[in-house]
């Protein structure tokens, strides 16, 4: 493909799919990946990730080539829009790409730029790993027994946007529709609503749980968490878990079995590299994450919970400035942080950027480079643990010595080095 405002590296090799069926792809050691900075403190870390990331696959005997794009500012500047077509079009040619937070401006014509990179790439399960990294403050006692990974869908529930405005003729006919034809005319208020329609689709749920599944297989976890509020949506979450053990108990045999099998035939003896698949209310796994921390190992949910779930697992191991995360599609992944664009620290290199090089780190995982990937994390908790940190966390530690976003970067690539 050619591109307009886009230069690609003189060197480099494409990221090709080798199996159609199970998305498995062929990874050469001088991929062609794009990034984009992303919009905000997106100038600052962006960069730095770039270069650790670059350090890191150096060490491992490869060679990344990157692919600068655009999205949000930097695409305003160059395209006068916020998502261009090329953009999207060179992510899904290189298949595996970076990018950092962007903000949606108000009047954009996109509910959000994350949202709708997410959504014109089908890109369905948003991956994001929590676990502890030494020397991190946290406000809990033992933060190190969190290492838990949530798969949260990510192409309907509300992120398919079907909702209807307070005071439009549009939802008052979907009022009448619900109250007279379809009966339910005890359960709205009278006056101003607002409506919206909550799709879970046999699809979606099917594909988060088995990539679920096969992320909990091929990374030797135990277990996999199918969390829902089913006890009350009983057509929506109630049918996700239901589909979720559909796909279990139908598509992968002895390598996985349900909770209920593992106490009424195994007396709570679990067979050796299985994965055991089991599920919980919402509200109460929100509790079990603080009191149960270590009983949990994969998660797979819808977007809301898993929203939920993530955010409230991060905060345990020392909030989202750490917190890494990426959308999983067919032979495809798009890497990003939890975190946003937080514009008013945009240029000052004081930010974090360990939740963006984690990130990298997680793709470097999909890319099937493990050592690159635990190098990354080994580096980034070498740096941490001996108190070289950003302003965030120095202002926790007792005796730290506060660098800059670049001198940060700087420090781990030394580290990678040095552990490399």
């Amino acid at each position: 493909m050619s591109y307009d405002q886009i230069e690609p590296p003189e060197s480099g090799s494409k990221i090709t799919l080798a199996d159609e069926e199970t998305g498995e792809l062929s990874v050469p050691d001088d991929p062609i990946i794009p990034i984009i900075h992303g919009d905000g403190i997106g100038v600052d870390v962006g960069p730095v990730a770039q270069d650790v990331l670059e350090a890191a696959a150096e060490a491992t005997g490869r060679e990344i080539n990157w692919m600068r794009v655009y999205a949000g500012e930097s695409a305003r500047e160059r395209y006068d829009e916020n998502l261009p077509e090329e953009t999207v079009e060179a992510i899904r040619e290189h298949r595996v790409a970076i990018k950092g937070p962007l903000t949606t401006p108000v009047g954009s014509g996109f509910r959000s730029l994350n949202v709708a990179l997410r959504q014109t790439l089908d890109l369905y399960a948003n991956v994001r790993p929590t676990y502890y990294l030494d020397g991190v403050p946290s406000p809990v006692k033992n933060p190190e027994e969190m290492d838990m990974v949530t798969f949260r869908e990510n192409t309907e529930d509300v992120y398919a946007g079907i909702e209807w405005e307070a005071g439009t003729d549009e939802v008052e006919q979907v009022r009448e529709f619900v109250e007279e034809d379809m009966g339910f005319d005890d359960v709205m208020h009278e006056g101003p609503i607002g409506i919206g329609v909550k799709p879970i689709t046999e699809k979606g749920s099917k594909r988060l749980v088995r990539e679920a599944i096969d992320y909990a297989i091929e990374n030797d976890r135990d277990s996999v968490t199918l969390v829902h509020k089913g006890n009350i949506m009983k057509f929506t979450e109630a049918q996700f878990r239901d589909w979720g053990y559909e796909v279990a108990e139908e598509e992968y045999g002895e390598n996985v079995i349900t909770e209920d099998t593992l106490w009424e035939e195994q007396d709570g003896e679990q067979p050796e590299g299985t994965v055991v698949v089991n599920d919980r209310i919402a509200d109460n796994m929100l509790q079990q994450l603080l009191t149960r921390t270590d009983e949990y190992s994969v998660i797979a949910t819808m977007n809301l919970n898993g929203d939920y779930m993530s955010d409230a697992a991060g905060a345990q191991i020392g909030g989202l400035g750490i917190a890494p995360g990426a959308n999983f599609g067919h032979g495809r992944v798009l890497a990003e942080p939890v975190h946003g664009s937080a514009p008013k620290y945009a240029g000052q290199d004081k930010v974090n950027p360990t939740a963006l090089i984690l990130s990298g780190a997680l793709m470097f995982g999909y890319l099937g480079w493990d050592d690159a990937d635990q190098l990354v994390r080994d580096a980034v908790e070498e740096t941490i643990s001996s108190g070289n940190v950003t302003y965030d966390l120095e202002r926790q530690i007792e005796g730290g010595t506060k660098l800059a976003t670049s001198e940060y970067g700087e420090k781990v690539i030394e580290n990678i080095r040095d552990l490399a």
